[in-house]
């Protein structure tokens, strides 16, 4: 029997095997939202300490917290306090301060890690690809020339050169203060 085409006959391809995501995948740490009474994370962060929650800065209505899954180095969530899923629901303070803090985000990762780009987005539903659909957030991942190579593409590994709570430490020291 021919193994042309199968998954794991010898191809020319160098693959990079990342086991430990399949985990993730099937639901190992991922938040049950799906029901009344399980814990939202984004509700459950605050209440914990900075270092703890991996918080960088906390505002009246949203706060700035490492994402615990990132797409690159220095991925951070703005979330609001309070529990709603929907953008058009938050309030006029929710929204003012998710920007401003998108904002400041985007300038510690500057100044921390000298992020030459972001992609910014919220994804609204479970059908959308949101993580957790009951809770807004706004994702600001750091982008780098060439950040985008071989491992991801080709892996489908991500290389994150350091721990999330080194990185937020970075992070929160260069947090705009104004």
């Amino acid at each position: 029997m021919a193994l042309d085409g199968l998954a794991g006959a010898p191809d020319g391809w160098q693959r990079l095997w990342a086991p430990h995501r399949m985990a993730y995948l099937k639901g190992e740490n991922r938040p049950d939202v799906s029901g009344d009474g399980n814990e939202c994370p984004f509700c459950r962060v605050p209440t914990l300490s900075d270092e703890e929650g991996l918080i960088v800065a906390r505002g009246t209505h949203v706060y700035a917290v490492m994402n615990l899954y990132p797409y690159n180095a220095g991925h951070m969530l703005i979330c609001t306090y309070r529990h709603v899923a929907e953008y058009t629901d938050i309030t006029d303070g929710e929204r003012d301060e998710m920007a401003l803090f998108t904002q400041k985000t985007m300038n510690a990762l500057r100044e921390a890690a000298g992020a030459q780009g972001f992609n910014l987005g919220m994804n609204q539903g479970a059908l959308s690809g949101a993580g957790v659909a009951p809770h807004i957030h706004q994702h600001i991942v750091p982008r780098w020339s060439g950040d985008a190579n071989f491992m991801p593409i080709i892996g489908q590994t991500k290389v994150l050169p350091a721990l999330l709570k080194d990185t937020r430490d970075l992070i929160a020291a260069a947090w705009p203060v104004r």
